[in-house]
């Protein structure tokens, strides 16, 4: 039954188009707020600047996945919908566990280089 539901979505829009608009939207907005937080001594610059850039990223495969998604469900491909869902989650959530990663290998450093200076 599914198979056979199409809902009229409108005109197709460009998936790499919005995953530039999506990841301008996301720096500007992700980049406002820690801004304001860096302004404030809450974040480090460098913490600015990987916030922004992971939610940058992150908002620009979100932004992609969903009009891949919308422009699946016009034409009526229910499969490939869900695969760019699934597509569009993997890449935010790859992307956090890299950001992830690199914060720990960066922490670990400092660690690192505070216990030589300490000794």
């Amino acid at each position: 039954m599914i198979n056979n539901l199409v809902i009229d979505t409108g005109a197709e829009r460009s998936v790499t188009g919005h995953l530039v608009s999506g990841t301008v939207f996301s720096a500007i907005f992700a980049g406002s707020i820690n801004y304001n937080k860096y302004q404030k001594d809450e974040i480090s610059k460098n913490e600015l600047i990987n916030d922004t850039s992971r939610m940058a990223i992150q908002g620009g495969i979100g932004t992609a996945s969903a009009v891949a998604t919308a422009n699946y469900i016009g034409r009526g491909d229910w499969m490939s919908a869900m695969t760019a869902i699934t597509v569009g989650a993997a890449g935010i959530y790859g992307t956090q566990k890299i950001y992830e990663k690199i914060q720990n290998n960066n922490s670990k450093k400092l660690i690192t280089i505070e216990e030589e200076t300490n000794e």
